[in-house]
């Protein structure tokens, strides 16, 4: 299903949003390619590539859901009441929802 291009609060489509962040995307992708070419060991590689691969896996999760990684990000940043702990659950389960809809079937 594709959204129609929405301005948010900032002045900016969702359409546009989009596009900045494939591009941020691909820019991690790239990179992370390139560790894991100069870095032979597979060990050191782990350990040096690692922040780019998080970070490529989180602008990915982020280009696919925006509003429900969002949500995550601010619900679950720290422990908080109760009624906080329980929209944090209730906002990753709408996240694992979403990712999952974008997976194709086996």
């Amino acid at each position: 299903m594709v959204e129609p291009n929405r301005i948010n609060e900032r002045g900016v489509s969702n359409g546009r949003r989009r596009r900045e962040e494939a591009v941020a995307c691909e820019a991690l992708l790239r990179a992370l390619l390139e560790c894991h070419r100069r870095i032979r060991d597979p060990w050191q590689r782990e350990a040096s590539c690692r922040h780019l691969n998080r970070s490529l896996a989180e602008c990915m999760v982020s280009a696919c859901c925006p509003e429900e990684s969002e949500a995550v990000r601010s619900l679950c940043s720290s422990a908080g009441t109760t009624l906080k702990r329980t929209q944090c659950q209730q906002a990753k389960l709408s996240l694992s929802i979403c990712l999952s809809s974008h997976q194709e079937p086996s």
